[in-house]
């Protein structure tokens, strides 16, 4: 009889044993490995990241050490910023290409709308350059009147400049100064509106030649 029992004990003994193995194996395992690079741009293995680590790259292991999880760096607030810029950037793509598809049937719209635009600019440019000229013409007059008066008359006996013929010639002067940079500005704005179109006739019919599936 204690035969029996030393037999039984040891085939007890050797089930608990092999059921305890699968079990350490499966929780070897689960464990994770960690891989991350250093500062110096070597590779390192662990069961843990350094905390100096953390917030860089890092990769999961398997026990075998075959990678199963990618985990990003940390972005800073610069990172997130560009991030952000670019997806409204593609969100506005998407708006304008919207916009393109769903109000211009063919290409000659937009060129239409285009030159209905670049020739109302160029009107809006002759119109201050013939204002710029009534300007200029009657600063000249006024030039001519000061040349009767101190400091452009030398003369002893010159007068001083009456004050508001002073004044006109500061207005007109100013206003010949402020009419050339609005001119500038719309022949600018007419480069930019050209260029505007012409990009977006291009866009249209890249959208038009391939259109998206549905």
């Amino acid at each position: 009889m204690p035969d029996i029992i030393r037999v039984l004990g040891s085939v007890a003994a050797a089930t608990a044993l092999m059921l305890a193995v699968p079990a350490m194996a499966a929780d070897s395992s689960s464990r994770p490995n960690y891989s991350w690079v250093d500062k110096n741009g070597e590779r390192h293995y662990g069961d843990a990241v350094p905390p100096e680590y953390a917030q860089q790259e890092r990769r999961v292991l398997n026990s075998q050490g075959v990678e199963i999880q990618r985990v990003d760096a940390e972005k800073n607030a610069q990172q997130l910023a560009e991030d952000r810029k670019k997806t409204q950037a593609i969100e506005d793509r998407a708006q304008h290409d919207r916009f393109l598809l769903t109000t211009y049937t063919s290409t000659k719209d937009i060129e239409r709308l285009r030159d209905e635009r670049l020739d109302q600019i160029d009107g809006q440019i002759k119109a201050t350059i013939a204002y710029i000229e009534s300007i200029e013409a009657r600063l000249k007059t006024l030039q001519q009147r000061a040349l009767n008066y101190k400091p452009y008359n030398t003369k002893p006996d010159a007068r001083r400049m009456p004050d508001d013929l002073a004044e006109q010639l500061v207005r007109a002067s100013n206003e010949v100064r402020a009419q050339h940079r609005s001119m500038d500005r719309r022949k600018q704005e007419q480069i930019t509106v050209r260029a505007q179109f012409e990009a977006d006739i291009a866009r249209y019919r890249e959208l038009t030649a391939n259109p998206s599936p549905g």
